[in-house]
Parts: C-alpha cells; structure tokens; sequence
C-alpha cells in the first residue's frame, strides 16, 4: 500500500514546526520525520530517515522546497533520485505533484535542469583551463590541478556538492580535491578511504 511521508525542517529549536506538522497531517502524510537543522548542513538524520523508509509507489511531501534541499543541486539530485526509484514528490506551497501527468512533467524539468547545470560546470572547467594556459604558471609551486579546476571545485563544494561528485565532473581523484580544498576531514600524507554522504 502506497503511503504519503512528510518531511519537515526547522533551523533552530526556537522555530516552531507546528504549521509544516499541521499542513503535512491534513495533506493526508501517515508519518512525519523533522530535522532541527540548518538547510546547508548535509548530516540530516531525519531527512536520511524518510528518504530510507519510502518505496516505490510512496510519495515524500513537503511543505516547501527550500525545507527538502540545502541547494538547487541538492534539490535536484534528490527529485530526481525519487524518480528513478518510483517515488512521487510533492510539495504544498509551491503546489507541485509529480503523481500527477502535470507533475511528471515537472520530474524531466528537474532532469533537466540537472544536465543543463552539468554542462555548464564543463563549460566552465574548460574555459578555466584554457585562461590559465593562456597565462601561463607564474613562480609558486606547482599545482596538481590547473587554477581553473581548482577554482571550480571550491565552487562545487561551496554548493554542497561531495567530494566524490566534484571529483567526478573534474576527472580527478579525491585525495587531490581534499589536498586543495583543505577539506576538514583530510590527513595529511595519507589517502581517504572512508566514505562520504551520498546526495
């Protein structure tokens, strides 16, 4: 039997969830998860939880989008992993519904919107590459990636893309994002091999 799951989202135990809990409820959701959490933050236990407990047939709903995705990348990741699982999506305020011929529409937008976002990253990445060429390296020590891809990887991560995707798009490998990035969770001298959150 399909259920609908709500998820909701508060920054701080200050802020009252009463009216994301009181619209998912009469929106018809059997089971409510909420993260006290800021959206930029990527260790949402709850939003974990629900995204884990759907199956296909199931629908996640929402009271708006910026309460599901701390980016309009990790919006779209999102969306569009539940399509590829055969779960619907809805979210209240901005009235969309991907259970409806309508709303699947929305699902291939968000598809989209994906591919178009990766194609300009590429854009991007090669126009940096070629700029740096033209300049040329000046003194310093050599980098293992040109300025150009370094530059966008800080960009990617700023967006709270992972470490693993932004290696991906630039054609590297992880431990050297984590080297230039100064990632938080890099040691120094040795290579990761613990796994990362996945989108």
């Amino acid at each position: 039997m399909a259920h609908l799951l709500g998820y909701a989202r508060v920054s701080t135990t200050a802020q009252d969830v009463s009216l994301q809990r009181d619209a998912l409820a009469a929106a018809g959701c059997a089971r409510i998860w909420v993260d006290v959490a800021s959206g930029s933050r990527d260790d949402r236990t709850e939003l974990a939880g629900v995204l884990a407990a759907l199956l296909p047939g199931d629908t996640l709903v929402v009271w708006r989008l910026d309460r599901l995705g701390r980016s309009l990348r990790h919006l779209i990741d999102v969306v569009v992993d539940l399509e590829a699982r055969g779960v619907g999506f809805r979210s209240l305020t901005e009235s969309i519904d991907t259970t409806t011929p309508g709303g699947r529409l929305t699902f291939h937008l968000f598809g989209a919107l994906a591919e178009f976002e990766r194609q300009l990253i590429r854009d991007r990445t090669v126009a940096g590459l070629e700029a740096a060429r033209a300049r040329g390296r000046v003194g310093g020590r050599p980098t293992r990636m040109p300025p150009g891809r370094i530059e966008e990887a800080r960009r990617m991560r700023a967006e709270g893309r992972t470490i693993t995707e932004i290696a991906s798009v630039l054609g590297v490998g992880r431990a050297t994002i984590y080297r230039h990035l100064d990632d938080e969770h890099a040691t120094t001298g040795s290579t990761r091999t613990v796994g990362e959150r996945t989108s």
